[in-house]
């Protein structure tokens, strides 16, 4: 297992694939056109549709769903393809919520996908924040995942869901060591509560790689919705002016295109 396939389907979604697993994160196979309510008057419209259907999906062996209460993470069509799961993982009130074969981690928490004849992996629940200080009852539960399996030459494989930039993240830096990184980017926000952003912006993204260190830093969650406010142009611009130690380590993912990276 010294190679990961990932395949980025759109927005948080991706298929990764290594040692004969198949993994999903945030499941969004939507079309494009819909309208989604988030919550206490925000709302967004999904402008592009996924770059590989639900139907051409190969099986699924675990959903890795950073939270299940909002559409640009898990929308209709994702909630059929988590029918189809044999495991899915998530926060703590997700599992309550799904039921069935949801299990909820808490922050730190660890569980083992086990299967005959392929090499176990470890998921490790990180903290996640969806907003500012105290939004949490507000936005709702969400967790990253840190992967790791024997094998690995450079470090866990790191989702950091949808999260900003503050302590419990920084602590994923402190405690683990990153091979790749998965960052929800996007800057996203709301017209109804102003500036707030509820997900790093690309600033924030690259000082948590300055913590970090991962070989590999591949932005995800930043295209397909009108509350994405940092695209693919933007996050490019505030790279650039970014140390060359670290905006060499990230990585664009051509959607649809499975992606070959050493582990």
């Amino acid at each position: 297992m010294g190679t990961i396939r990932i395949t980025h389907i759109g927005g948080p979604t991706t298929l990764i694939e290594t040692g004969g697993w198949r993994l999903l994160t945030d499941p969004t196979f939507d079309p494009p056109g819909q309208r989604y309510g988030f919550g206490w008057g925000t709302a967004s419209h999904k402008s592009a549709g996924p770059a590989l259907a639900a139907s051409d999906l190969p099986p699924v062996d675990a959903v890795l769903l950073s939270h299940d209460q909002h559409g640009d993470n898990l929308d209709h069509t994702g909630r059929d393809v988590l029918r189809t799961a044999r495991t899915i993982l998530t926060t703590p009130a997700g599992a309550r919520r799904l039921g069935q074969r949801a299990h909820g981690l808490a922050p730190w928490t660890v569980t083992r996908l086990h299967a005959p004849d392929r090499p176990t992996i470890t998921v490790t629940a990180t903290p996640a924040r969806h907003g500012p200080p105290l939004s949490r009852p507000l936005t709702g539960q969400v967790t990253g995942f840190a992967l790791t399996w024997e094998g690995q030459q450079h470090g866990a494989l790191w989702i950091s869901g949808d999260t900003v930039l503050y302590g419990g993240v920084r602590e994923v830096a402190r405690r683990l060591t990153v091979g790749t990184a998965l960052l929800h980017v996007g800057g996203v926000r709301f017209p109804i509560t102003g500036p707030v952003r509820y997900t790093m912006t690309t600033a924030h993204a690259v000082r948590l790689c300055r913590l970090l260190r991962p070989r590999t830093a591949i932005p995800v969650h930043y295209e397909g919705w009108h509350h994405f406010h940092e695209g693919r142009d933007a996050i490019e611009h505030e790279l650039a002016r970014a140390p060359t130690d670290i905006r060499t380590r990230f990585r664009w993912l051509a959607t649809g295109v499975a992606t070959d990276l050493s582990a």
